[in-house]
């Protein structure tokens, strides 16, 4: 078993329904849901608000919680006296939330290109807990519990890979989404 690490994200939108993402670096292929790692000393609500700020400049409020979001680090043998382990699971909470403002409070961390999207418009490039968390956020769930692993969010898309293709619509998992159009 891996170690775990707590981490939050938020699916913010504004008055016209655009999500917020960002992408970490100009390496990065995928959108991810702006967030962090929680420290010790907060809760997830009050971690999500720092970490939206310090990484894309937005002032966020939380309206609710979207779901935990687990994403599994790969099955690897163990690594080699002296050596480190695989990635670690990361447990991520995600939030609804509401800019505070209409501009940003502040410059994103450098490096991390911020951007709003139409639901419409998403990119096909998202991750694997970032196309599940908008889609459940979208659809009003709350309370959802979900599985994914890092390998997936490793795969550049088009690999036939899971969290391949396009994104589900909004409210329809892409396990669906295949189930539905195999028929």
């Amino acid at each position: 078993m891996s170690p775990l690490t707590w981490a939050v994200a938020a699916v913010v939108t504004d008055g016209s329904g655009r999500l917020l993402l960002c992408r970490r670096s100009e390496g990065a292929r995928r959108w991810a849901l702006p967030g962090g790692r929680l420290r010790h000393d907060e809760s997830p609500a009050d971690a999500v608000v720092r970490a939206v700020r310090a990484e894309t400049g937005w002032a966020v409020t939380p309206v609710d919680l979207v779901g935990l979001y687990r994403v599994i680090g790969p099955q690897a043998p163990p690594p080699p006296a002296g050596r480190c382990g695989g990635r670690p699971d990361v447990l991520v909470h995600v939030f609804r939330a509401a800019p505070v403002d209409a501009g940003p409070a502040g410059d994103p961390v450098a490096g991390c290109l911020v951007e709003w999207w139409s639901a419409e418009g998403l990119p096909g490039a998202l991750t694997p807990a970032t196309r599940a968390a908008i889609a459940d956020a979208l659809a009003g769930r709350a309370g959802v519990l979900r599985h994914t692993t890092a390998a997936d969010a490793l795969t550049p898309p088009g690999d036939g890979q899971p969290g391949d293709g396009p994104p589900a619509p909004p409210g329809q998992r892409a396990s669906e989404q295949a189930d539905s159009s195999s028929r």
